[in-house]
């Protein structure tokens, strides 16, 4: 382990400034820890850098992490770390840039994104590795909360979106990187990254007017956690309900999770706060049931106004949008992601809508081809052609 006193903490109030370099250091766990106090600073103002390796596009990517500035669910500032991919065949100065959303990868540590794609077990590799074929820079956020003592707020759309954003506004500060300000933009993600990739879409107007937003992708969206919450309650994927209950409850503490639990309950929240990635989520919780965990439903009034705050569909997406669910989805209802869209539709947004006959998992896959056209037509320039009703 290098020492953490290796790693450069440097706060970059201005893009000229630029951050200095930071040890390597691919190894250093303290990278991951946000200083105290945060340095001041603009949203996706560079606070520490790294290269960082990339086993699954070794010797075709430059790599780095990163530390940004950005915004919480409640508007105050926080520290997100992300990676940084730019095939080594483009032209960073003209490049386009995907910020990528990522999927569920769980809550501990050992989960976060960046850390998965530095020792090559990025789940989502085909569509990474589509964009960066196709001559676009990827930059990936790792969502809040993401440290040694994890605390990450999962499918809290508000900071999400933020972070989604503003890992762009790193991507062009970060001057190694040299990618550019005027290049096209792009939202893109599935399941808990296709949530974030529209809440970015509806954010953006107001809190990214520097972005120059083209399009957006989003697949297998849990627009409505209530909703979603019906479908997995007793179903293989409860781990990710629970998991949602502790993101949520890390964002709104006034909702107090813990007063709700039994000891199961106590133990299985550890577990999936310190412990689970998204394989355990699946495998340790499948078909278990939110009264196994809890001496009284959590479902009072402090997590109802979480889940209403975080609802998709309030505000329209300024940009072509690109959405496609999996009807045969079991663990994110196919309903509520139709009924998204056509509330999108409704609000006069610019949206291609798709259902595959697929099931959650292989939707990760199914929709690549269809999101690469959508990407590569935009760029182009050619038009979109919605097909709302």
């Amino acid at each position: 382990m290098v020492a953490a006193s290796a790693v450069a903490l440097v706060s970059t109030p201005s893009a000229a400034a630029g951050p200095a370099p930071a040890d390597p250091g691919p190894t250093d766990d303290s990278f991951y820890t946000p200083p105290s106090p945060l340095p001041a600073g603009a949203p996706g103002d560079v606070i520490r850098w790294r290269p960082s390796p990339a086993p699954q596009f070794t010797g075709t990517v430059n790599s780095w992490q990163v530390m940004y500035l950005s915004t919480d669910e409640d508007g105050a500032p926080n520290a997100v770390t992300g990676t940084i991919l730019v095939p080594k065949t483009a032209n960073p100065a003209t490049a386009p840039i995907v910020s990528f959303a990522s999927g569920t990868h769980g809550g501990a540590f050992r989960c976060t994104p960046s850390s998965m794609l530095a020792v090559g077990a990025g789940y989502e590799r085909p569509a990474i590795a589509d964009m960066l074929k196709s001559g676009y820079a990827v930059v990936m956020t790792d969502y809040a909360g993401y440290h040694v003592n994890p605390k990450t707020t999962y499918i809290t759309g508000l900071s999400e979106g933020r972070a989604v954003i503003d890992m762009v506004r790193a991507g062009q500060k970060l001057p190694a990187a040299k990618l550019s300000t005027t290049a096209p933009v792009f939202f893109r993600g599935y399941s808990q990254g296709g949530g974030a990739a529209l809440w970015a879409g509806q954010l953006q107007p107001e809190y990214g007017q520097d972005v120059k937003l083209a399009g957006v992708v989003a697949g297998g969206v849990p627009g409505d956690l209530v909703q979603v919450t019906l479908k997995l309650d007793g179903s293989r994927g409860f781990g990710f309900l629970l998991y949602a209950l502790v993101g949520l409850d890390n964002a709104y503490p006034e909702i107090k999770l813990e007063s709700y639990l039994n000891d199961a309950g106590r133990a299985a929240v550890a577990d999936v706060q310190n412990e689970s990635c998204t394989l355990e989520l699946l495998l340790k919780y499948k078909n278990k049931a939110l009264s196994e965990y809890t001496t009284d439903t959590p479902v009072q009034d402090a997590l109802l106004a979480a889940v209403a705050k975080n609802k998709l569909g309030t505000m329209p997406v300024k940009v072509p949008v690109f959405q496609y669910h999996g009807s045969s989805d079991d663990i994110v209802p196919f309903g509520q992601a139709d009924t998204l869209h056509k509330t999108y539709c409704r609000a006069g947004v610019n949206l291609t809508w798709k259902a595959y006959p697929t099931d959650h998992v292989t939707g990760i896959f199914d929709g690549n081809a269809d999101a690469m056209t959508f990407l590569k037509d935009r760029v182009a320039g050619t038009p979109a052609t919605p097909n709302c009703p």
